[in-house]
Parts: structure tokens; C-alpha cells; sequence
């Protein structure tokens, strides 16, 4: 599993950029920046689209003025239903970022089978990476919503 000190694996993920599907790699969004990012089980499930969106969304003006380059919302979801969740939230300051086979969650250790929910998924975190290396780690226990909230990564900002 993925711990602070690691560097981020090099995948492909997918996203929709000026209406357009783009590939970036890790390099193209982690490389020369201070990145948060979080991730969640499924776009448009309860915790994360009560909470988890939302909260970032709200601090992200808070967040980019301590420093931060870029948010990033991960999902073993495709870049259309991100890009969906993204615009039902009002998200615009958010990268919203597929991980559709789920290939980074598995490659950090950090995926979940949920069985008939929805197969592998990914666990829900958050963590600060700056240039491509992992700073800062908070991964939930599973069914829990209390460590990779927005509020809790501004404070430890």
C-alpha cells in the first residue's frame, strides 16, 4: 500500500477537458505542483456527494490559497459520469479525474471489491502530493467519513 514518502505510480487516467475526453498521465497533473486530492468510492453516492464533493468544492479557494496548485476528485468511475457529477455539483474548480478500470487504486493498494454495489472500487482518501511524491495520507476505515474531508486537509495544510 501507498504510504507518505512514496512516489505515485505513472497510469493513464481519463477526464473531459473543454468538452473534449484527454488521457493525462500522473506526470502531466503531480509533476512541479502541490496537488490535493481525494478519492472516492462512487461519483453520485450519498457520502460522497453529500459530503465529500461538497466540502471540497466549498474550501477549494481556502485550500489553493495555502499553497495548493491544483484539486483533484479520483473515481473508478468513467470521465463522463465525473464530468456529469462535477457539473451537478459545481465543481469548477475540481479536477474530476477517472480511474475507470480502476488501475491507480489497485497499483497503490488503495481499491475495494463491493461485490454486485459496484465491483472494485476505490477506498475512500485524501492526501497532499507534491511533485509526484505522497506528503500527507488520511485513508478512511470502510464506511467511515472522518479523516479525508476538506476541512480536516486545510488544517493540516
Amino acid at each position: 500500500m501507498i504510504q507518505v514518502g512514496s512516489t505515485l505510480p505513472e497510469v493513464d487516467f481519463s477526464m473531459i477537458k473543454d468538452g473534449e475526453l484527454v488521457n493525462p498521465k500522473t506526470g502531466d497533473l503531480f509533476n512541479d505542483k502541490r496537488v490535493v486530492m481525494f478519492a472516492v468510492p462512487g461519483a453520485f453516492t450519498p457520502t460522497c456527494s453529500q459530503a465529500h464533493l461538497p466540502g471540497y468544492v466549498a474550501l477549494a479557494d481556502k485550500l489553493k490559497a495555502k499553497g495548493i496548485d491544483s484539486i483533484i476528485c479520483l473515481s473508478v468511475n468513467d470521465a463522463f459520469v465525473m464530468d456529469a457529477w462535477g457539473k451537478a455539483n459545481n465543481a469548477d474548480e475540481i479536477i474530476m479525474l477517472a480511474d475507470g478500470n480502476g488501475y491507480f487504486a489497485k497499483q497503490i493498494g488503495l481499491d475495494m471489491s463491493t461485490s454486485n454495489f459496484g465491483g472494485t472500487r476505490s477506498v475512500r482518501y485524501s492526501m497532499l502530493v507534491e511533485d509526484g511524491v505522497v506528503k500527507k495520507l488520511n485513508i478512511e476505515d470502510p464506511g467511515r467519513f472522518e479523516v479525508s474531508d476538506a476541512q480536516s486537509m486545510l488544517d493540516s495544510l
